[in-house]
């Protein structure tokens, strides 16, 4: 989709270059999302040295001697920064430049600790896994992704991270959310691709979608009137052409299938609205397919 979204090519042009960059952008999509799991693994450590340091001063008030370590402590930190098999991804990958970079870490953590959010963490005697979770996924949402410098700075990094930051955002949030204290280290590792299968699917969807890109404007355009214009043109536009590619190029794929993998989408990606949008134009257009026989679905129970 994020692919698909950036292309500026046309019909004609020869695809090999854009299948390349499918996969190369897929793949950056990854380093992204394990160099913001690398970033929650130095904060974590900031926050130990930062209360390592209040104790060694010489001059320092009991509460500095006995400083609250709950940010130190918290279960989902830890369960991040002592997952060997993540923390050895990130080393292979070299994605782990945060300790060179640390000025980010520093700005981030200051942020943090003057938050009402931190504040109030503090002072919460709940505790356990899920409420030290949802903690970081507040500061994460509330403080560290929507801070610009941080932003600026994955943009100088690399320049295709600024389209994929939204998208790693919202996967890594889903994530963390389903993530359990006896959850497997692999729980924190996604798999761009299922198999080899998924993986050739994705290169097919791709090019049958830029391939026919003309002829699914056309027929998207018939279902829709002059207000949908605007939306037609956002990422809603690239949804319906996309499930479109599905119900005509994929027959063993059930309409149902795609119809519920882009209201998904949509819900995750685009506008409120969108998905309502979204299930009206599909809906329109499989109802007229099947009373005209187009693009039959191949095998048992398919429709």
């Amino acid at each position: 989709m994020q692919s698909l979204y950036a292309f500026k090519g046309h019909e004609s042009d020869d695809l090999v270059k854009d299948e390349k960059f499918l996969l190369h952008s897929l793949d950056g999509m990854l380093d992204l999302y394990l160099s913001i799991i690398a970033l929650l693994t130095e904060l974590h450590k900031k926050s130990k040295d930062y209360n390592e340091k209040l104790q060694k001063k010489l001059l320092s008030a009991d509460s500095d001697r006995n400083p609250n370590t709950k940010f130190q402590d918290n279960l989902l930190l830890n369960f991040i920064s002592n997952n060997k098999m993540l923390q050895d991804v990130i080393a292979k990958r070299k994605l782990n430049f945060w300790h060179l970079d640390f000025e980010y870490v520093d700005i981030l953590f200051k942020e943090t600790r003057k938050s009402k959010l931190y504040e109030d963490y503090l002072e919460d005697a709940d505790a356990g896994f899920e409420h030290d979770k949802q903690f970081i996924i507040s500061i994460y949402t509330e403080i560290i992704a929507p801070n610009d410098k941080l932003f600026d700075y994955f943009e100088d990094k690399k320049l295709t991270w600024v389209d994929d930051f939204p998208v790693v955002n919202t996967v890594l949030l889903k994530i963390l959310r389903k993530v359990k204290l006896t959850s497997p280290e692999t729980k924190l590792l996604p798999d761009l691709y299922k198999d080899e299968d998924d993986k050739e699917f994705a290169k097919d969807l791709f090019k049958k979608t830029v391939l026919n890109n003309s002829k699914f404007n056309e027929e998207i355009s018939k279902k829709t009137t002059n207000w949908d214009t605007e939306r037609l043109a956002s990422l809603d536009g690239l949804l319906l052409k996309m499930a479109l590619c599905e119900f005509q190029k994929f027959p063993s794929i059930p309409h149902k299938v795609t119809i519920n993998e882009y209201l998904e989408i949509a819900k995750e990606y685009s506008t409120p609205k969108s998905s309502l949008f979204i299930n009206g134009i599909l809906d329109k257009i499989v109802k007229e397919y099947q009373s005209q026989k187009l693009y039959p679905k191949a095998g048992r129970g398919l429709m």
